[in-house]
């Protein structure tokens, strides 16, 4: 069988006689070529809009979104319970401070709960005391108390916990199960021994800052700092080895305690490739509870299925209707369960900007449909398209957003006036974010040749805070410039940056390798459910359905999609090669 790709390439108008070309260089706020743009459609929105059930959004009493800066919470009963171990330069810390940043978990370290203790002179604190001055190692019984208080307040109760580095022995891990305190997962950090021992003896302190520099991975800024850094004691290749050992033999005994909720991961990557299966690890455990306490199926209830007929150019007034709401309903329950860095990934003929038959009324039309149904709820809306980008010979914007802004400004937002009160029109930029705005939507912000966005999407993110901020089709993979220079400097900040924005819905069409027509299938996902593969089938009188393949907690790679179509069961399934390695980037 061949190969399935992702829609991607550019269409061919003439892969078949149904569908039309039409070029978005022609188009105009009063063209024909924007149907969706004249007042018939404004009023059967209306109608959409009032069949549609907003109770999932309180009506407004204030400015205020309910929701935690980019943290994911879903609708669960437990929260998640996690322990993660890794030895000395393991990457450890850097791992737990995403995993609380992303997922509001608690962090419990006992070195800060028996600073702590002491600090505040606590009975167990003044124990734990005794034993330190005299040099000797704090028992068991009071490490045990200070993590099981701990646990016991109401914070650990309601956002869940992460221990970090805890339990060390078999005997600690023996002392939490009497305690019934018991890991969703266990997550192991696997680094090389050669790799951490180059990683703990290259290490220099900084004595004046407190600040920690590698000689080969992250050298000092200056020679001044240089000329003062000084190695720690416990840096010593004699002594990190002796760490690793007693690391060693503890992780061992520990192992056989969690072995039924452990998971190792290659730690020597990059910490965002190492996160990012962190939180597949994470979301999977969050996923699977919500369907369990929910009694859902792990399909999406009440849902109509896929509409047909998709490569039919223009689509019909009710296909679009259908995705909007799709979209709309995902947004809403995303932002209801507090997310609030948000991207919409929908590449249907009409808008994916690579095929020749994008049309840019279809795109406007989706960000109306998204705005009003928030503004009619009360909430104040910004709909923002990015400006000129760089300056001299540089200067210039995305081909696919030419005209955007002029276009929002002629559309027919209504009769109330709700264009300029509760929906505002604005860039991308800190300086955008108004007090007065509750969310914002951002249409199709990408990068341009030589130009970056990511810098002004950061500042506006930050200066929006808690707000919802939802990426419309975004592009946001560097693009290199002449020199290559985006593809080099800041690239791990920018991608890293660019993970913080969770989808919360996708839809993309699938083809044979190399081909735009005929569709194959479907991959669909709209929070909180499971991603959704579908094959297309043609049925008698020229009619045609999609039937469900399969269904996946994460993104399926394409060799998964390939095996779903081939039949093939998990156990047979390859890795991927050749061209999968191009398609894994579609994926990206």
């Amino acid at each position: 069988m061949a190969s399935l790709s992702l829609s991607s390439a550019h269409f061919s108008s003439t892969s078949s006689s149904s569908r039309s070309s039409i070029s978005t260089s022609s188009l105009s706020p009063s063209s024909t070529s924007l149907p969706l743009l004249q007042s018939p459609i404004r009023r059967r929105y209306r109608s959409l809009r009032r069949r549609l059930s907003f109770s999932v959004i309180p009506r407004r009493t204030s400015r205020s979104f309910s929701t935690s800066n980019s943290q994911i919470r879903c609708s669960i009963n437990e929260p998640l319970k996690v322990m993660i171990s890794g030895a000395p330069a393991s990457g450890k810390g850097t791992q737990c401070e995403l995993i609380v940043h992303k997922f509001g978990l608690v962090h419990i370290s006992t070195g800060d709960l028996l600073r702590a203790e002491v600090s505040s002179g606590t009975d167990i604190g003044k124990r734990a005391k005794e034993f330190m001055n005299s040099g000797s190692l704090v028992p068991d019984e009071i490490v045990i108390a200070m993590v099981a208080g701990r646990l016991s307040r109401e914070d650990a109760k309601e956002h869940g916990w992460l221990l970090d580095g805890f339990p060390r022995s078999f005997a600690q891990a023996q002392s939490l199960d009497k305690l019934n305190v018991k890991p969703d997962i266990f997550i192991l950090l696997d680094v090389p021994d050669e790799i951490l021992i180059d990683r703990c003896v290259g290490r220099r302190l900084d004595p004046v800052t407190g600040k920690i520099y590698h000689i080969k991975n992250y050298p000092p800024e200056s020679d001044e700092i240089k000329a003062r850094l000084v190695t720690r004691p416990d840096d010593t290749e004699e002594k990190v080895k002796a760490r690793l050992q007693i690391y060693k033999q503890n992780s061992e005994a520990i192992i056989s305690a969690y072995s039924d909720v452990m998971v190792k991961i290659d730690a020597n990557r990059p910490k965002e490739v190492v996160f990012e299966e962190t939180q597949t690890l994470l979301s999977q455990i969050q996923l699977k509870r919500m369907i369990k306490t929910d009694k859902a199926s792990p399909v999406q209830d009440k849902w109509r299925g896929i509409p047909t007929r998709l490569n039919n150019i223009p689509h019909s007034r009710d296909i679009r209707a259908y995705f909007y709401e799709d979209v709309l309903q995902a947004t809403i329950r995303s932002i209801k369960d507090g997310n609030t860095r948000l991207r919409v990934d929908i590449n249907i003929p009409e808008l994916n900007p690579e095929m020749d038959v994008y049309r840019i009324g279809t795109l406007m039309e989706l960000v109306r449909a998204l705005a009003l149904s928030f503004a009619d709820d009360g909430k104040r809306v910004k709909v923002c398209v990015q400006g000129s980008m760089g300056e001299g010979a540089l200067a210039g914007m995305p081909l696919q957003l030419a005209g955007t802004r002029k276009i929002l400004e002629y559309m027919d937002w209504g009769d109330d006036e709700t264009l300029g009160t509760f929906v505002k029109l604005g860039a991308i930029g800190g300086k955008e974010v108004d007090e007065e705005d509750d969310m914002f939507i951002l249409v199709a912000p990408q990068n341009a040749v030589g130009n970056c966005i990511i810098d002004d999407l950061q500042a506006m993110t930050t200066a929006a805070g808690k707000r919802p901020v939802v990426l419309i089709n975004p592009r946001l993979k560097d693009l290199p410039a002449s020199s290559g220079i985006m593809q080099t400097m800041g690239r791990e900040q920018r991608l890293e940056y660019a993970l913080t924005f969770d989808n919360c819905y996708v839809f993309r069409l699938l083809y044979y390798l190399g081909t735009q027509y005929p569709i194959m299938g479907a991959l669909r996902m709209s929070y909180p459910y499971r991603y959704e593969l579908y094959k297309r089938v043609n049925e008698e009188n020229g009619k045609e359905k999609y039937v469900l393949l399969a269904t996946y907690a994460e993104r399926p790679t394409p060799e998964q999609i390939d095996d779903a179509f081939s039949g093939k069961s998990r156990d047979q399934s390859k890795k991927a090669s050749g061209i999968w390695g191009f398609l894994s980037s579609v994926f990206s």
